[in-house]
């Protein structure tokens, strides 16, 4: 990521634009569809396509706009997630249009609307060869993690996961093609085929928006003007040592502070956060610090942080520390590669305008790590998601049974 791209606005990026250019294009559809020529099919389809490219572009811009104003944002992910579906609507409508062009026998105005319902199963079927491979990394990743730690529940959710994504387009593509019946029957299969296409397609653009939202976060380098940097903990040895992940988090704030210094001069306090566990000799922050000062930080730089218990009181009680220090200091902090973007929503929610640097971690730990994220990220934000995946499933009830009232 650019340097200094973090944090340039000013102000959150809004979606009116997009309000707007949906009401614009609902009317302009609707017109059409009143009229009900036949050739305006085909206009009506590119409409829907160049629409569907425009709300894509407005989405990555708004995604590159919320990583410029606050890169640690749920809203990124849902910019970007459903860019990438938008894109796979415009194409559907693109291709559905040269039909209706060249086969005009073949086609009825119908088509418009069931192409639209069909857009989240079919996003699902073209998007399957990314989700299989993605399962694939999270089941070897599990397996690697249980071989390396042991058989414990959090190292089997990738492949709980797995089965999930796998599962879930395999049962969709199976019940697809089993409608038959009376119309209602029919009528009732297609509901549940296309609420449960809304539901899949509202978790797929949600992982896939965290796995590049994440991907982003982790590439940032702050600029070199920080003048306090926090190490965010995650368990210690039994003799009290530091484990690989939390050493390399360490080395990861070091690095920085040499480069800094070599560069501007500036120094900054590392505030070392961790409490100490019920199974831990020492603090995490006590252990830290000492691995600091073996490292060659003077100790007069070194503020400990040992209350918290998890990341968002990593990032309350630092907070407290810095505040009593220099409330206006520019603040990083220093954690695992795929644990940065969470680790910025909680600094956030502090009300601290904090930016992560990510260490890199053995390659076993990311696909089962992304799923942790995703899982975190998802049960903090319950009323924002029941309201964006209840009115996808409701938009596709809804449409299903206007198309079966107007074209049946």
């Amino acid at each position: 990521m650019k340097r200094g791209i973090v944090n340039t606005r000013q102000t959150k990026p809004k979606l009116y634009n997009l309000l707007i250019l949906t009401g614009a294009a609902a009317l302009v559809i609707g017109l059409l569809l009143l009229l009900r020529p036949a050739g305006h099919v085909p206009v009506i389809c590119v409409t829907v396509a160049a629409y569907c490219l425009a709300a894509a572009l407005l989405l990555l811009y708004s995604f590159r706009e919320q990583i410029r104003y606050n890169p640690y944002s749920y809203n990124t992910i849902i910019y970007f997630g459903f860019a990438l579906y938008a894109l796979s609507v415009m194409g559907a409508y693109i291709l559905l249009a040269v039909r209706l062009i060249k086969y005009p026998e073949l086609y009825a105005p119908s088509e418009i609307i069931w192409s639209l319902l069909g857009s989240a199963r079919n996003y699902m079927f073209c998007s399957f060869p990314f989700i299989l491979l993605f399962s694939i990394a999270l089941c070897v990743s599990n397996l690697s993690l249980i071989v390396h730690e042991g058989k414990r529940l959090v190292n089997f959710l990738g492949i709980l996961l797995a089965v999930f994504l796998v599962g879930g387009v395999v049962l969709l593509f199976l019940y697809d093609f089993s409608a038959s019946g009376s119309m209602t029957e029919v009528m009732l299969h297609d509901l549940i085929t296309y609420a449960a296409a809304a539901i899949y397609l509202y978790f797929e653009c949600m992982l896939i928006g965290t796995i590049v939202a994440d991907a982003f976060a982790a590439r940032y380098e702050p600029e070199k003007d920080v003048d306090f940097l926090i190490i965010l903990g995650c368990g210690l040895r039994k003799d009290g040592t530091l484990t690989p992940l939390l050493r390399g988090r360490v080395d990861r704030a070091i690095g920085f502070y040499e480069r800094q210094k070599a560069q501007t001069g500036k120094e900054l306090i590392f505030i070392p956060s961790g409490g100490q566990g019920a199974d831990e000799v020492v603090s995490e922050s006590s252990a830290m610090k000492r691995y600091l000062i073996e490292r060659g930080i003077p100790e007069r730089l070194i503020r400990e942080e040992n209350r918290s218990g998890n990341t968002f009181e990593n990032m309350r009680f630092s907070k407290e520390i810095i505040q009593a220090i220099n409330p206006k200091g520019n603040v990083a902090f220093s954690t695992t590669n795929y644990h940065v973007f969470r680790s910025g929503i909680f600094a956030r929610r502090m009300k601290m305008r904090a930016v992560g640097m990510g260490a890199k971690t053995k390659w076993y730990f990311w696909p089962n790590a992304a799923v942790r994220e995703f899982a975190g990220l998802l049960s903090k934000h319950r009323v924002k998601q029941s309201l964006i995946l209840g009115s996808m499933v409701a938009f596709n009830v809804a449409l299903t049974l206007l198309a079966y009232y107007i074209f049946a």
